[in-house]
């Protein structure tokens, strides 16, 4: 799968870092403290920005190796990350699950990857990590919620057809959107993981104008491929949302939730 915008990776980054979950990041590094040299795997990389969002937030002796099947998003991770010793980069098609190189890796790690994902990736990635023993960190997956301070009486109607498109299938079968962590915790607590989530939410006010900007021309299409209303309507809601945003007091909330799980 490929397809995704740098500058977008590259807008969303500040408002991913601050909307980890502080708690299950230091539950990663304690776990990740008692090893030598301990090993990340990190699929979808993108552009880098996990081992930007937690390379300072670990214990100084990890190895990462850094997994996209974008050439372009490798080329622009290596870029930003320079040159590192501890970091490496590989090409690789997540649907091959069975080729993820494992080997000496301690976690698995994935930022807003998930929820683009169907039930039965989640269940080959759980079947995967479980036979070898290895953690996944999965962060910012959307949870299904967006709210804004200033309403509007279509708020309600729109989020849940964007929930309706998120279950879509983005190269990884029918994907769960707003379920999969749940779909997560459930197929690795019966694997004999321990899990734990923690909620990640974006809180967007005029200090984040252009993320929040992108994020509703980014509505648009999924908005009216799922053909239940006009044009028009779409058109009057994003407008209105679009000059909501430098309004006093007006802020957006779009919800996510982090998972760790790790063999017990």
């Amino acid at each position: 799968m490929s397809g995704f915008d740098k500058d977008w990776l590259a807008l969303r980054e500040p408002a991913d870092q601050a909307a980890r979950h502080a708690g299950l990041v230091d539950d990663l590094a304690h776990y990740l403290a008692g090893r030598q040299e301990a090993r990340i795997l990190d699929i979808g990389c993108g552009t880098g920005s996990t081992w930007r969002s937690l390379g300072g937030r670990l214990p100084g002796a990890v190895y990462w190796q850094l997994l996209d099947y974008d050439p372009l998003l490798l080329e622009e991770a290596e870029r930003r990350i320079g040159a590192n010793g501890r970091v490496g980069f590989r090409r690789h098609d997540l649907n091959d699950i069975d080729g993820l190189p494992l080997e000496g890796v301690d976690v698995v790690t994935a930022s807003a990857l998930f929820d683009l994902c169907s039930e039965r990736f989640c269940e080959a990635i759980a079947d995967r990590l479980a036979s070898a023993r290895r953690g996944l960190y999965a962060a910012l997956n959307y949870d299904g919620i967006m709210r804004w301070t200033l309403p509007h009486p279509l708020d309600e109607p729109m989020v849940d057809l964007f929930n309706r498109h998120q279950r879509t299938d983005k190269g990884f079968g029918p994907a769960l959107g707003p379920d999969v962590t749940a779909c997560l915790a459930r197929q690795f607590a019966a694997r004999g993981f321990g899990v734990r989530i923690g909620e990640s939410p974006w809180r967007m006010d005029a200090g984040s104008t252009a993320l929040q900007v992108e994020l509703l021309n980014g509505l648009r299409r999924p908005l009216l491929e799922m053909s239940e209303l006009s044009e028009e309507t779409v058109a009057g809601w994003l407008e209105y949302r679009l000059s909501a945003i430098g309004e006093p007091g007006s802020s957006c909330l779009v919800g996510h939730t982090d998972l760790l799980a790790l063999p017990v």
